[in-house]
């Protein structure tokens, strides 16, 4: 079955850094494409990041555009998502997520706190 792995969360101070990374199995990894979202508290779900199976192409959230970059390594079956200039509003849980099997798919979460 699927199964899509996060790690990388964390605390970290507004401006900061983090490096969010999935590990997926299960799955054709190189034919799919990867997305990250995010939920806060009390918010609803939301896209944060996609990248098409190749890595060619990249969408981005308004809210994370020149922060985050999303990439993937389609030898080792991982995308990662790169978070640089961190704010508070940028503090939620993050989720891996592939459409495939005709249905979507999600790992565990990891959460991301950002605050001094």
């Amino acid at each position: 079955q699927v199964q899509l792995v996060e790690s990388g969360g964390g605390l970290v101070q507004p401006g900061g850094s983090l490096r969010l990374s999935c590990a997926a199995s299960g799955f054709t990894f190189s034919i799919h494409t990867m997305n990250w979202y995010r939920q806060a508290p009390g918010k609803e779900r939301e896209l944060v990041a996609a990248i098409t199976n190749t890595g060619g192409s990249t969408d981005y959230a308004d809210s994370v555009k020149g922060r985050f970059t999303i990439s993937r390594d389609n030898a080792n079956n991982m995308v990662y998502l790169q978070m640089n200039s961190l704010k508070p509003e940028d503090t939620a849980d993050y989720f891996c997520n592939v459409r495939c099997f005709g249905r979507e798919n999600w790992g565990q979460g990891t959460q991301v706190t950002v605050s001094s």
